[in-house]
């Protein structure tokens, strides 16, 4: 493993207590334990945030020995060793930011958070995808 696989993977290890906050947070409201109220909506939107935070920063700590296996420049290295992290948060945010208004029904202008750490996430899975293949 890289120094650069290794900075990444511990400072991308350091955010899982947030996730883990989140899912703390989350089995609070669906069980009832906290006054705050929020319609199945923003229920929804906000598991599925929490699911998608945990399986992209997998995902991210991955991605960081993969890439490890293919010879790019440094300025494609390092875009796809922060473009996956940073996907991770802006979806799962996306899913947070867009549920956020007060008695939310559905997603409101921040859903764009959302979209663009789509795109940012199918541009940096094709793009490892690729050089792994040609590094074949």
């Amino acid at each position: 493993m890289s120094g650069n696989a290794k900075l990444i993977s511990g400072i991308i290890l350091l955010t899982m207590p947030t996730i883990q906050y989140g899912g703390y947070f989350l089995l609070r409201i669906l069980s009832g334990q906290t006054n705050l109220s929020l319609t199945d909506f923003q229920k929804s939107m906000f598991r599925a945030g929490h699911a998608h935070a945990g399986v992209l920063v997998i995902f991210a700590i991955l991605a960081q020995l993969l890439i490890d296996s293919v010879q790019i420049s440094s300025p494609l290295e390092w875009l796809l060793r922060l473009g996956f992290p940073l996907a991770a948060m802006l979806v799962s945010g996306g899913f947070f930011a867009s549920a956020s208004s007060k008695n939310a029904v559905k997603p409101n202008a921040l859903i764009g958070v959302l979209y663009s750490g789509v795109g940012l996430l199918a541009i940096v899975f094709v793009s490892l995808g690729i050089f792994l293949i040609k590094s074949s």
